[in-house]
């Protein structure tokens, strides 16, 4: 048990140095005071408690995420839409979707936010567990 304990300690905190590492200079051209500073679209509720997996994917998407999609995936006016919004149900946009957003970028089509730009530095499983944190913020909110 304790080696297990140590083991998960050890993999949660290498994951969290990893994502919090900085990666030089981000490809998108948003200022990041004025992305601070711009209103939230969306009022979330927090779930109690997180799994182990979304508190990881919390980290890694404080990290890269939240400076466009704002604190707790709420959006930031302007900038990029909320992800707690049931556009972004499982049913509409599934967890692949995510992956291919990241990955590959999205053309802009349900936001007049503009294109979202691949985002550099993260692999397949720092957005699985993004995915995790951003899934139970959902259905705190009522997003099934």
């Amino acid at each position: 048990m304790k080696l297990t304990i140590i083991i998960s300690a050890g993999v949660v905190a290498a994951i969290s140095g990893f994502l919090l590492w900085p990666v030089g200079q981000q490809t998108s051209a948003l200022d990041p005071v004025a992305s601070a500073e711009a209103a939230p679209l969306a009022r979330v509720s927090l779930p109690d408690n997180l799994s182990q997996n979304a508190q990881i994917g919390k980290i890694g998407f404080e990290a890269k995420c939240a400076n466009c999609h704002g604190a707790n995936a709420a959006g930031t006016e302007g900038i990029a839409p909320p992800l707690i919004h049931k556009i972004y149900e499982p049913s509409h946009h599934a967890d692949e979707s995510f992956q291919r957003a990241v990955s590959l970028g999205v053309r802009a089509h349900h936001w007049p936010f503009g294109n979202m730009p691949a985002i550099e530095g993260l692999t397949r499983g720092d957005v699985t567990m993004i995915i995790a944190y951003i899934r139970e913020l959902q259905r705190a909110n009522g997003i099934n």
